[in-house]
């Protein structure tokens, strides 16, 4: 009974919904299918029988209006079949070049010391091996002495061996012909034995002096001068170091990158993290050459999203052969993904929210016109392009309102057709 009263109170409020739009009084060209609602509703043994509009729709119907020829021309509501089809996601992202940093050296002072001179400017092409800044530095001479002391010490070593094995060999024939006493020889074999492990310390310590020379770069240079040089070819693309500056250990003295490679990063959100896949080709624009695109084959998705922005960290992998890049330039990105089968596919803004639901509005055409529509809960998938997939709730075939769907949701909501100018 229930159910009849509410068909009865939607089909009674029709007659006012018509006057308040067009201003005359009940409109003679009600829908055939609210005049069948009518004597539907006054058959006997209606009561308890479906709701009609959800019989109408064949679905979830949370709501529905009948509107005349006149409502839906000044509504500008059209309506047509549900197709299927498949939609294409895509996602355009901010990015950001920047230098490869396996093909980067972060030069710092290998010691503390006052920099003495910067032999390049950024921008500058540099050869690898080639010298960028040099350094005086106390401890750089005192490592350059400890090497020269104990290369000295070996060579002592070295000779006081050789005159040892010499002794041995010699006490070694004396003895056989009993030319010396057993004793004699044992201390000359003894000597031998302390001479070649004196060697081995000798050659240890050298090594470790030489070595530490190396590293400070001060193999040859008894002054404490310090030369930093590159490690690879490329361009230097900063330097912090100024003649006449103390400098500690470890401080940043100049950047030098390998520019014809460079990374493309992208922080791409939580929604988005699909269509990244290692290997997927990225498209991109920098401002400086305007609509020119560019692309770049992704190295490396992130394993986790940033707690704090919910993003996936994205980089790609940028051929610069010609240098016409340049690091640091942000870039407009584009992602595409693979066509995803969406079943029935719909333009977006059918799509509408009532009650916290959405909805499509499925339209039962009345032969004059006019037609009813019922909003009928559905469930969405992927949108791109301005067009979203149903994934459940309409079936491809029916009716459903494509253009004045918001129009048609203002009507269900207050029971009448809104006021609009024509």
């Amino acid at each position: 009974m229930r159910i009849t009263i509410r068909i009865l109170t939607l089909i009674l409020a029709l007659p006012f919904a018509v006057a308040a739009c067009t201003g005359k009084g009940e409109d003679p060209a009600i829908s055939k299918a609210v005049a069948d609602s009518i004597a539907m509703a006054n058959m006997p043994g209606m009561a308890g029988m479906p709701d009609m509009a959800t019989s109408a729709a064949g679905g979830d119907s949370i709501g529905a209006i009948a509107l005349s020829a006149v409502q839906v021309a000044k509504g500008k509501i059209a309506w047509e079949p549900a197709k299927t089809g498949s939609v294409t996601v895509h996602a355009t992202l901010p990015g950001q070049l920047v230098p490869n940093e396996d093909e980067t050296a972060r030069l710092g002072a290998p010691v503390s010391g006052r920099v003495m001179a910067v032999l390049v400017n950024p921008g500058e092409r540099v050869t690898r091996g080639q010298v960028l800044v040099t350094l005086h530095s106390p401890e750089a001479a005192m490592a350059q002495a400890a090497a020269a002391s104990t290369g000295a010490a070996l060579a002592a070593q070295r000779a006081q061996a050789v005159y040892a094995k010499a002794s041995r060999d010699r006490a070694e024939r004396l003895l056989a012909l009993k030319a010396i006493s057993r004793q004699d020889y044992e201390r000359a074999v003894a000597d031998d034995e302390l001479a070649r492990a004196a060697l081995v310390n000798a050659d240890a310590e050298a090594t470790r002096a030489r070595s530490t020379a190396e590293q400070l770069g001060v193999v040859g240079s008894a002054s404490g001068e310090v030369r930093v040089a590159s490690p690879l070819a490329g361009v230097l693309l900063a330097r912090t170091a100024v003649p006449g500056t103390v400098v500690e250990a470890g401080s940043g003295l100049a950047v030098v990158t390998n520019a014809s490679s460079l990374w493309l990063q992208v922080q791409a959100p939580e929604q988005f993290v699909a269509l990244f896949a290692v290997g997927a080709q990225l498209r991109f624009t920098v401002p400086a050459f305007g609509a020119e695109t560019f692309s770049a084959p992704i190295a490396v998705v992130g394993a986790a999203l940033d707690p704090a922005t919910r993003t996936l960290g994205v980089r790609a992998s940028v051929t610069n052969a010609g240098g016409r890049l340049k690091p640091e330039m942000l870039a407009t990105v584009t992602v595409q993904g693979a066509p995803r089968a969406g079943g029935v596919v719909i333009p977006d803004d059918a799509v509408q929210q009532l009650n916290g639901k959405s909805v499509v509005f499925v339209a039962t055409p009345d032969g004059t016109g006019g037609a009813l529509f019922s909003a009928r809960a559905v469930s969405v998938g992927a949108r791109s392009g301005g067009r979203i997939a149903v994934t459940g709730g309409l079936t491809a075939g029916e009716r459903f309102v494509v253009r004045g769907a918001f129009v048609v949701k203002a009507a269900v909501q207050t029971g009448s057709m809104p006021a609009m100018e024509m």
